[in-house]
């Protein structure tokens, strides 16, 4: 018998919140952000709710305008490092930009997380799109979007080459011999590329499950070409259960183009859900939500996907301008979706700004309402799981205690964890090493 196709389920560590105003609740601790306590509390909790895999956004660029968690926040892999010390299954995924990195540091740092973890790190590949992190890594210029993904193509192979410097059985340790490795099995990358050069060997070998999971959000046409080649799980914010369709037939047909199983891709959606016990007690939290959002503060949420552009400058009820050459090099997909919205709804500046921030309200309810709204939109083709992002304070705790159990008892999520790795909870599968690979194909 096949197993049933489980839910899978992510969750985005914010700290303070994903907006500009959640500090502003009674409940909210302003400092979460650089808070381990904090942290270590909501990945306990993630975990008892049998989370697939922790998240952390990250930038390296920030403004005065810039959101109180971007503002003042931990570095991801630190932040998931400590995590993976008081954690046992959770997965650790962090985002790390190709743009102004090395692979060479990247694959150590993300190795080492694997190893910490016992194999449970992921990485979230990103090209980074603020023109103004350019300047934080003394580079004359941020470079164009169509080049940032030749740069993420070959920083990424360059980093999965280096994970592969140790076959999994190298290491002899043979202490009757003296041989503390085997030098036939380990292996220099010699890598010359138009963008990097790399010899290695890496100084860390593979962990338990080969390499880490790569995870990406590509959207516009380079990005999803490159996510579909390259990554293992997928990122996505549609603004609707039809969009996010779209988005993963195409993916899932760009995958299986590139000869990848698109069975073992998954997509994410980011999922904003306010549940309560009662319908009225969730509308009142849904308000309390809404209040929190003054459009003073929509409005820098909605110029960062215009590379930080200022809409302030237009007229709030006015019809949405037409900026596209600002979002051209910067987060393409996103401003490419939100120009399209305006468009068709002939929405303005203030009606997409406050649509970007508010949670959508067909996640908002009783935990037997949300449960639903999760569960047609999986059985629908619309997910395969999602990435929990918490609207208010305590919202994580509302939906481990109320929603989680709903789902597991209709059979679409696990109800413990049957894997020690993220490759495990993901369904995928450890890579061969391509050296061992290599020898058993000409042997």
């Amino acid at each position: 018998m096949t197993t049933p196709k489980q839910l899978k389920l992510g969750f985005m560590l914010h700290g303070v919140g994903p907006g500009w105003g959640d500090w502003r609740h009674p409940d909210a601790h302003p400092g979460a952000s650089i808070d381990i306590d904090f942290y270590k509390r909501q990945a306990l909790l993630a975990e008892a709710g049998k989370f697939d895999f922790l998240f952390v956004a990250d930038s390296v660029h920030i403004t005065e305008k810039s959101s109180p968690h971007y503002l003042n926040r931990f570095e991801p892999l630190t932040i998931l490092s400590a995590l993976a010390a008081v954690t046992s299954r959770i997965g650790l995924v962090g985002t790390l930009t190709v743009s102004y990195s090395e692979p060479y540091t990247v694959a150590r740092q993300f190795a080492s997380l694997d190893h910490i973890s016992r194999g449970r790190a992921g990485w979230n590949v990103v090209t980074s799109w603020l023109s103004g992190s350019a300047e934080n890594y003394g580079k004359p210029q941020h470079p164009p979007h169509e080049v940032r993904y030749r740069i993420a193509a070959e920083h990424l192979q360059s980093v999965q080459g280096l994970w592969d410097s140790w076959e999994d059985d190298a290491l002899t340790h043979d202490k009757e011999q003296g041989q503390f490795f085997n030098p036939q099995k380990l292996h220099a990358l010699n890598h010359q590329g138009e963008f990097f050069s790399v010899r290695g060997p890496l100084n860390i070998s593979r962990s338990q499950q080969g390499q880490p999971v790569i995870f990406q959000a590509g959207a516009s046409e380079e990005g999803r070409n490159f996510s579909a080649r390259h990554a293992d799980a997928f990122f996505t914010a549609s603004d609707s259960f039809e969009s996010s369709q779209e988005y993963i037939k195409d993916i899932k047909a760009r995958a299986t183009a590139f000869g990848r199983d698109a069975d073992r891709t998954g997509v994410f959606p980011g999922l904003r859900t306010i549940v309560a016990a009662t319908a009225e007690e969730a509308e009142e939290k849904f308000a309390e939500a809404l209040a929190l959002i003054r459009i003073e503060d929509a409005l820098p949420m909605l110029g960062r996907a215009f590379n930080d552009h200022d809409f302030s400058v237009y007229p709030l009820d006015g019809p949405f301008p037409d900026v596209a050459e600002f979002g051209h090099n910067s987060n393409r997909s996103t401003s490419e979706r939100l120009t399209a919205l305006a468009a068709s709804e002939n929405l303005s500046v203030r009606q997409v700004a406050l649509r970007l921030v508010s949670p959508r309200r067909e996640f908002v309810g009783t935990a037997e309402h949300v449960a639903t709204s999760i569960q047609r939109w999986f059985e629908n083709g619309a997910a395969d799981g999602f990435i929990l992002v918490e609207t208010l304070p305590f919202q994580l705790d509302a939906f481990v205690d109320l929603v989680v159990p709903i789902l597991q008892e209709r059979g679409i999520y696990r109800k413990d964890y049957t894997h020690a790795t993220l490759r495990g909870h993901l369904g995928l599968e450890v890579p061969e090493n391509r050296y061992t690979k290599a020898s058993r194909v000409t042997a």
